[in-house]
C-alpha cells in the first residue's frame, strides 16, 4: 500500500542528512558567517590591566564585569584559518575566516567551533600579545559544533580559561561572551541567558541540542569564543546566531560547557568522539503518521528499516514490510517495524529524545530497549556499533 501524506504537512518536516532521519521541525540557523572572509585589524600592543579596585569610579556590577574581562581576556586567541577556493578560470584563490578560541591548558590546546576550522588548509592562532603560531587539527566533532586544535608554545607561558559548569545555569543569569567579532580582538558582551535546552539545526544538517540561549551580542567571528559568568567561569562556547542579515539581533547561542568536557577527552585520545549508534532509520512517530497510518502507539521511534548484518539485525529487531509504506517529505516510511519506547531505561519520543540517549554510549556498550511489537511489549538486548560520520541512511 502507497500512501502520500498530504503536500501542507509534508512541507513542515524536517528531512536530516541524505533521506536518514525524519524529523520535527526545529529552527534553523543562518548560514555561519564566519567562514566568510574577515579583514582582522591590526592587533593592539599587550596592556597590563589593573586591578577593579585600583579603578575609581566603578559600581560593583561594573567590577564584576572588568574582573571577568581582565582575568580571561589572554585566554582568548584570534582563529585565522585559510583554505583555497577556485575561480571562473580555475585560478587558485587563497580566502581567509577568522573566529576565536579559548586555551584550555598550558600545553597549546584551544578550543573552537568545528565550522571556525572546518576546510581550512592552513591554521593560524593569534594570541593577546600579538604573536602568532600555526596551529594542527586535534580533533572534530561536528555533531557539537566543536574542535581542538593545537599551537606550540614553546617557552611562552599561557593564560588558560577557567572552566565552569552549565548544569545549574538558570534564565536571567548574566552572560558574558568573549572573542573577535570582525576582526576587532578581544571584545566583551553583556547579556543574560535567555533560554535553556535550545535545539537547533545547523547548516551541516545536525541537530545541537540543549544549547544556551543568550542576548549578548553575538557576531561574526565570535564564534569559538567563550560565554562566561560573573564569576569568570567558561559556561558555553558561542556558536551562531539566528538572524535575517547575518548580524546581531540579540538571538544568540552557546554549547554548554559541560558537552565541551564530555567530549573533549575522546577528541583529544581519538580525534573524534565515539558514539554508540543502532544501524537503523528511526522516525519519530508524529500524530498525522498516526492519523494515515493506524499506528499502535502514538509516541516513540519507529523503527523503518535495520541494516542488514548490523548488531540490529543481529539482536532481532525488525523494521518495516517493504511492501507497506508511505512518502513523506521525499522520505519513505516503511511501516509495521517495532516502535522503541525507550532506550537504556530513557523514554524515547523524538529523535533529540534518541539522540540523547545514545549521546553518552559506546561502541560495543549493551543496553536494553523496551521495544512496541504487534501491540506486545518486549525487552531486547542490543550491542551498539559505532555511529557513522553521516546520520543519512
Amino acid at each position: 500500500m502507497k500512501t502520500k501524506i498530504p503536500i501542507l504537512f509534508a512541507v513542515s518536516l524536517l528531512i536530516v542528512g541524505t533521506g536518514g532521519c525524519l524529523l520535527l521541525p526545529v529552527p534553523r540557523a543562518a548560514p555561519y558567517p564566519d567562514t566568510m572572509p574577515v579583514q582582522a585589524m591590526p592587533l593592539q600592543e599587550e596592556v597590563v590591566l589593573p586591578p577593579a579596585d585600583e579603578i575609581p569610579g566603578l559600581s560593583a556590577d561594573e567590577k564584576a564585569v572588568y574582573e571577568v574581562y581582565r582575568q580571561n581576556n589572554k585566554a582568548v586567541v584570534n582563529i585565522t584559518s585559510v583554505s583555497v577556493r577556485y575561480n571562473w578560470f580555475l585560478q587558485p584563490m587563497p580566502q581567509e575566516g577568522t573566529g576565536s578560541g579559548s586555551i584550555i591548558d598550558a600545553d597549546g590546546t584551544v578550543l573552537t567551533n568545528y565550522h571556525v576550522i572546518k576546510g581550512a588548509e592552513r591554521l593560524f592562532v593569534t594570541l593577546s600579545d600579538g604573536s602568532n603560531f600555526k596551529a594542527e587539527v586535534v580533533g572534530m566533532d561536528p555533531e557539537n559544533d566543536l574542535a581542538v586544535i593545537r599551537i606550540d608554545p614553546g617557552v611562552k607561558e599561557l593564560v588558560t580559561i577557567r572552566v565552569g559548569s552549565s548544569k545549574n545555569l538558570v534564565v536571567g543569569q548574566k552572560a558574558i561572551a568573549l572573542g573577535n567579532p570582525f576582526g576587532l580582538e578581544r571584545t566583551l558582551t553583556t547579556g543574560v541567558i535567555s533560554g535553556l535546552r535550545r535545539p537547533l539545526s545547523t547548516p551541516e544538517g545536525f541537530i545541537i541540542r540543549e544549547l544556551i540561549q543568550t542576548d549578548a551580542a553575538i557576531n561574526p567571528g565570535n564564534s569559538g569564543g567563550p560565554l562566561l559568568n560573573l564569576r569568570g567561569e567558561m559556561i558555553g562556547i558561542n556558536t551562531m546566531i539566528l538572524s535575517p542579515a547575518g548580524g546581531n539581533i540579540g538571538i544568540g547561542f552557546a554549547v554548554p560547557v559541560d558537552t565541551a568536557k564530555r567530549v573533549i577527552p575522546d577528541l583529544l585520545e581519538f580525534g573524534k568522539v565515539q558514539r554508540g549508534w543502532i544501524d537503523i532509520q528511526p522516525v519519530p512517530i508524529f500524530p498525522a503518521l498516526v492519523q494515515r497510518t493506524a499506528l499502535p502507539a502514538n509516541r516513540g521511534i519507529l523503527v523503518s528499516q535495520v541494516k542488514r548484518g548490523s548488531n540490529a539485525e543481529g539482536a532481532g529487531l525488525r523494521g518495516g514490510d517493504p511492501e507497506n509504506y508511505i512518502v513523506a517529505g521525499g522520505t519513505t516510511i516503511y511501516l509495521g517495524g517495532d516502535i522503541i519506547l525507550s532506550i537504556g531505561g530513557r523514554p524515547v519520543s523524538t529523535i533529540m529524545d534518541y539522540l540523547g540517549a545514545l549521546e553518552d554510549s559506546k561502541p560495543g556498550e549493551a543496553l536494553e530497549l523496551q521495544i512496541l511489537r504487534n501491540g506486545a511489549k518486549q525487552t531486547i538486548t542490543l550491542t551498539l556499533s559505532e555511529r557513522p560520520a553521516s546520520l543519512g541512511w
